[in-house]
């Protein structure tokens, strides 16, 4: 993931600076945060369209949630909340529609651990 954005970050195609490139996110990449509500933030380089944009949690057993967005996040953040998280590794699964019209998507491990 990280070369991947590293490789986009390096393009000197025009077509590739308007892709959504996450530039930061809360919870940070591999971070150990505390539960049981975990507050969510993603960042990216370029405005996105949040209502056709989507968050999934992962949980531990692999099963999947759909997290609803904030509606009043900047137009560059998909911001959410995941609520009585156990500890364990989850990941975010993230899709984003940018100002360019394209869908780009990633995902994000982190892990709870006991409050």
């Amino acid at each position: 993931m990280c070369l991947l954005v590293a490789v986009a970050m390096l393009s000197p195609s025009r077509s590739a600076v308007a892709h959504a490139i996450l530039l930061d996110s809360s919870p940070a990449i591999n971070s150990v945060v505390s539960g049981p509500t975990v507050p969510i933030k993603l960042r990216f380089n370029v405005r996105i369209d949040a209502t056709r944009s989507r968050l999934t949690l992962v949980k531990p057993d692999a099963t999947t949630q759909s997290l609803t967005t904030t509606k009043d996040a900047p137009a560059d953040t998909l911001a959410s909340q995941a609520q009585s998280l156990n500890p364990g590794e989850y990941r975010i699964r993230w899709q984003v529609l940018a100002s360019d019209g394209h869908i780009t998507r990633g995902e994000i491990p982190f892990q709870v651990k006991q409050s």
